[in-house]
């Protein structure tokens, strides 16, 4: 089963997408970490990507595209892969399709975990950073033992300036500007499935499994 996860900042669509992974056995292949320990590794793509990156330039879609080809070719991924982080474009979405097209393969769902603008913010203001050791925390579902201070280390908390609610608010009009034609596109080729992650993080998951059983 090849599956997309979408979902705007806060809707746990990672946390989702790691648990489902174990559930059907199959690889959790985030964007973010394919850059990361491309870059850790010094791979001819890491350094590419490295490259624009320092310039403060985005890095191209078909540097994107040769890293995620890249991790389709692995054993790992016969069986399927739960993708995260990638597309971000209608552009990324086509070249996709032509990625797993090469090895017969297709997109059986793209979940869209969704949660409502108020909750995303509640969520994502709630989070908290130590200064020490970097380690997160989230008031709601992850809170500190003792107030203001870290469990690991020790260390202050404080909140960064992109959790503040206000800078939440603008990060997800982002997210909607930038992933509604990805919507739009999965709905209009019948593979959508939206999932509301209001509810405990096992219960979310049940309607997830649910889903898919269905469709």
């Amino acid at each position: 089963m090849n599956l997309i996860m979408l979902g705007p900042p806060g809707a746990g669509k990672g946390t989702q997408a790691a648990m489902l992974a174990v559930q059907l056995g199959i690889p959790h292949v985030a964007s973010g970490d394919l850059f990361r320990e491309a870059l850790k590794a010094e791979t001819e793509l890491g350094l590419t990507a490295k490259s624009y990156m320092d310039r403060g330039e985005l890095v191209p879609d078909e540097v994107t595209i040769a890293m995620i080809r890249e991790r389709l070719l692995k054993s790992d991924c016969d069986k399927g892969i739960i993708l995260d982080g990638f597309p971000r474009t209608i552009e990324q979405t086509k070249a996709l399709t032509e990625l797993l097209a090469e090895q017969g393969k297709t997109i059986d769902a793209a979940l869209f975990i969704d949660a409502s603008e108020d909750e995303l913010v509640r969520r994502l203001s709630s989070r908290w950073t130590c200064r020490n050791c970097q380690a997160i925390y989230n008031l709601i579902s992850n809170p500190p033992r003792e107030k203001g201070k870290c469990d690991v280390c020790g260390g202050e908390l404080y909140q960064r300036a992109d959790d503040v609610p206000e800078t939440v608010r603008n990060r997800i009009r982002v997210y909607w500007d930038q992933t509604s034609p990805l919507i739009d596109y999965y709905r209009d080729e019948g593979l959508l499935i939206t999932i509301e992650s209001e509810g405990g993080i096992d219960h979310v998951q049940a309607k997830i499994l649910e889903a898919l059983q269905s469709a």
